[in-house]
Formats: C-alpha cells, sequence, structure tokens
C-alpha cells in the first residue's frame, strides 16, 4: 500500500478546535440543549446531508450493539436510539461534544448509551473490549493525524458477522476542486494544507486527510477488515451567507441544474466517500 504523507497537528489543538465549535451547534435557534434544539440539529442535519440516513441504515439496528467513534453532538447516536439499538458506545476527542451528547442522551430518555472521551488511535486504553455488531463513524477519522491506528484499534471491537461504516473525505471532489480554484492561488503543493482550514463550517480545522477510492480501500483492508461497498455521495449546494441564517438558497448554478444531473455530480464528485467493511 502506498502511504499518503503524513499530517501534522498536535492532539490539544484538534481538541481545542473541537471543544470551541462541536459540529453543528449553531444549527437550531431554539433554546440551546432543549428538545426543541435537539430536534432541529437532527431535522437539519439530515435535510443537508439526505445520504446519511441510508448509510447509517438506522432501520437495520434494533437489538444490535453499536460502537460510534466521533459521536459529536449525539445525533446518530441518539437516531441509532430511536430506532432500537440495544447498546451504544459513543467515543470523541472533545469534551464539549460528550457533554451535550450526554444531556442529549438525558432529554430523551435513552439509558443505554455509554460516552467516553477518548483518542480513538488509542481506544483500548479507555473503552473496555467488547464485540460490537456496527462500528460507525462519519467524518472524523480524516481529523486525526493517524488514522490507519483508529482503524486497526478498530479490529478488536468488530463482531466476525459485524460490519464498519467509514465516512472519509474524498479527494477528487467538487469540494477539493473549488478549494483548489478559490483559496489555493494554483499552489497545487499546498492543497492539503488549504483542504484542512476549509474543510469545514469553521475556518481553521488543524488536520484533514482526503481520500482517492483507492487509497481509503488500502486504508481499511491494511488493518484487518475487506471493503464490501464504496460509495461518494454529498455536495453542499446552499450559499453559506444564507445557510448560516437558516435559509435555503442554492448557489446559482445549482438553483438551474436539473436534479437528476446534480445527482450524477454527487455521485461523481461527492465530498463524502462512504465505506462498508466486514471482517477480513
Amino acid at each position: 500500500m502506498k502511504l499518503k504523507t503524513p499530517l501534522s497537528a498536535p492532539l490539544d489543538r484538534v481538541r481545542e478546535y473541537w471543544n470551541n465549535r462541536p459540529c453543528n451547534i449553531f444549527h437550531s435557534k431554539k433554546e440551546f440543549l432543549s428538545k426543541e434544539y435537539f430536534d432541529e440539529v437532527e431535522q437539519r442535519k439530515y435535510f443537508v446531508e439526505p445520504h446519511l440516513p441510508e448509510f447509517a441504515d438506522f432501520s437495520s439496528v434494533k437489538g444490535k450493539t453499536i460502537l460510534e467513534i466521533g459521536c459529536g453532538m449525539g445525533t446518530t447516536t441518539i437516531s441509532f436510539a430511536k430506532a432500537g439499538a440495544k447498546k451504544i458506545t459513543a467515543v470523541d476527542l472533545s469534551e464539549k461534544s460528550i457533554e451535550i451528547a450526554k444531556k442529549r442522551a438525558e432529554i430523551f430518555g435513552f439509558e443505554n448509551i455509554e460516552f467516553y472521551h477518548a483518542n480513538a488511535e488509542e481506544l483500548s486504553k479507555v473503552v473496555p473490549l467488547e464485540k460490537y455488531d456496527l462500528i460507525f463513524s462519519f467524518g472524523v477519522i480524516h481529523h486525526t493525524e493517524h488514522p490507519e491506528k483508529i482503524i486497526k484499534a478498530l479490529r478488536p471491537y468488530l463482531s466476525e458477522a459485524g460490519k464498519l461504516k467509514i465516512m472519509v473525505y474524498y479527494r477528487y471532489s467538487w469540494k477539493v476542486f473549488w478549494i483548489f480554484l478559490k483559496h489555493s492561488g494554483g499552489k497545487f503543493w499546498e492543497l492539503s494544507k488549504h483542504v484542512a482550514k476549509f474543510s469545514e463550517a469553521c475556518i481553521g480545522c488543524p488536520i484533514t486527510y482526503t481520500y482517492s477510492r483507492r487509497q481509503a480501500r488500502d486504508l481499511i483492508q491494511a488493518n484487518g477488515f475487506k471493503v464490501v461497498s464504496l460509495m461518494v455521495d454529498h455536495i453542499f449546494p446552499y450559499r453559506i451567507q444564507d445557510y448560516t441564517k437558516h435559509l435555503y438558497r442554492k448557489v446559482w448554478y445549482f438553483r438551474w441544474m436539473p436534479k437528476f444531473m446534480f445527482r450524477f455530480l454527487e455521485k461523481t464528485l461527492g465530498w463524502h466517500l462512504c465505506i462498508t467493511a466486514v471482517c477480513e
């Protein structure tokens, strides 16, 4: 396997970034930490990322055990719980995110969720070893210095009949192309730095890897798994200045693009590379 050039960012800096702005924290104007607040956060997330529920396959988790790496504020965590998961172990590097996710679970009355503040590269130091039916991580491992260490750490936690579902960012995506045109000044050799800076809604993410299909497959399969499905999806079509005001107004070229053409573009140049794997 051809390894990606390692990126570098102190762990404390990564933790600080996500503590300062947990993912989707501004997705509702309702009373912070209220049930209405969390309902709106969930509604907005799945509206702009409609492929996420399909990829997570919430309808299939009833009675199953789930390990979620990078639970954030707990949106998918609670969705798994609502779908009838037997037990959920939720892990995040950000203390602030864990705090919010715990409050969310309390509000919705779910007592079958265990939360751990942990660095997933060293998962076994914090999370007790047991087998899970599903390991799920959506848009997380590419923000750590050594994603391959996370994948390796996850292998002992997956049951022999279980599934690993991971989303990482796609190298040959519309978003990377847009970042290159708008921010790189044509300096393709500095693209990784610009991708990290502009990869998230809050500018300045310390570290962000992007993967080609082959690189993603190699990352997974070099660490004890076999990839059974790999798909590209998701282009964010809305004007940022409107979206931050909770308005859904598309960028002009997406506004006039036929729906079938937009979906083709998402499946070809989407930002999300969604991978399903099983034990080797």
